[in-house]
């Protein structure tokens, strides 16, 4: 498996559930903002519905930031909207449900599931140009964490923004960064 940062995000069209409506998304959709693309398993499950909550809790900490999220999943945008109004945890979700039901944009993110016809926990932070600048991938008994997420949004735009400083390990926006030279060889 190749790394897929700082690669271009492939071309896609598809079908979400965003605020009781069905709408058509694109990659031209992501130019100019910052995006997040929050792969999962499936629908109705039991780990998938407590990190699409509490993603739902981060939501317009990550708007203020000039991101938006995108949960997609194999299921259909028919049973995206089915949960929304059946569970109260991802009914307070207010971002864009993609269905991936042909698993074209999951396998582009390469975390098919192929044998199981499922997504990886996969969370990828994507620039305005689409470049993808995070790329996380977890196990399917393994929860994510909206806070790390919204933490490393921002350090991403921070570099980003900051040309020559890196942000060192659990940096927050106002600590210090780092400027690579020579003089930091073996002094950090």
């Amino acid at each position: 498996m190749s790394s897929l940062i700082n690669t271009q995000v492939k071309p896609f069209k598809a079908t979400a559930y965003h605020k009781g409506d069905f709408v058509e998304l694109s990659d031209i959709d992501l130019k100019g903002k910052w995006s997040v693309f929050f792969f999962y398993p499936a629908d109705f499950t039991f780990v998938c519905p407590t990190e699409l909550g509490d993603l739902a809790d981060h939501y317009i900490q990550l708007k203020e930031l000039g991101v938006e999220v995108y949960s997609i999943s194999t299921d259909t945008h028919f049973t995206h909207k089915a949960w929304h109004d059946e569970s109260d945890t991802i009914g307070k979700i207010n971002y864009p449900m993609i269905g991936d039901p042909t698993g074209a944009i999951t396998r582009n993110f390469d975390v098919m599931i192929e044998d199981a016809g499922l997504a990886l926990r996969g969370t990828f932070v994507l620039d305005p140009e689409g470049m993808i600048k995070v790329c996380e991938i977890h196990d399917l008994g393994i929860g994510r964490s909206a806070k790390e997420l919204v933490r490393k949004v921002q350090a991403a735009q921070y570099v980003a923004s900051n040309e020559g400083e890196v942000c060192p390990a659990s940096w927050q926006p106002g600590a210090e960064t780092l400027r690579p030279s020579v003089e930091l060889v073996g002094k950090i």
